[in-house]
């Protein structure tokens, strides 16, 4: 569903844009990074939250590919946000041990007490991070807007089916030229 309105006051969520995850390898990353930071200034100009997202660990449960995966140290720095974003003091920091952002982080209860009603998500990877995120704050009752051109993924499948199948089930998509021109009629 196409973007059709932003509430009066949505927040931006920005999924995983740290040091030890993306780079050159995966597809569209410079575009990724430039289109959440463009957010995030709007977002920051007008006074809306930024919520700054960054995994730092994962669930503990068993999965084949934790099985095939020799389980190695990350090196200093990886959990960082990347400078790109120019983190503020003002921006909402949740660290994450799960792909979603919500589970565990008291980022529902901090969204709802700034009156928050909507959420624009951006972040890699599409299929994992960012479609958990989406997926949650639907069920937590936020309308929910994804930045098409602000969201990647290493594996283009995968990408394309959170697009396409997943994301029209759980809010309005829009590119981030859009959104910024709705965020200057919502104040």
């Amino acid at each position: 569903m196409p973007l059709t309105t932003l509430d009066r006051t949505p927040a931006l969520i920005v999924v995983d844009l740290q040091k030890g995850i993306g780079g050159p390898h995966v597809p569209s990353f410079g575009t990724v990074v430039d289109n959440s930071r463009r957010l995030a200034d709007g977002f920051r100009a007008h006074g809306f939250p930024v919520v700054l997202v960054n995994v730092a660990g994962g669930a503990p449960g068993r999965t084949d590919t934790c099985r095939n995966r020799a389980r190695t140290a990350r090196p200093d720095g990886w959990t960082e946000l990347l400078d790109e974003l120019d983190p503020q003091d003002s921006d909402i920091r949740i660290t994450k041990r799960t792909w979603g952002a919500f589970h565990g982080t008291g980022l529902a209860e901090e969204l709802a007490g700034r009156g928050v009603t909507q959420v624009v998500i951006t972040g890699i990877a599409t299929s994992i991070g960012v479609e958990s995120t989406a997926r949650s704050a639907h069920e937590h009752g936020l309308h929910v807007v994804l930045a098409t051109d602000a969201m990647t993924d290493s594996n283009a499948e995968s990408h394309n089916n959170s697009l396409t199948r997943i994301f029209p089930r759980l809010g309005e998509t829009a590119a981030t030229d859009e959104i910024l021109g709705r965020i200057e009629v919502t104040r």
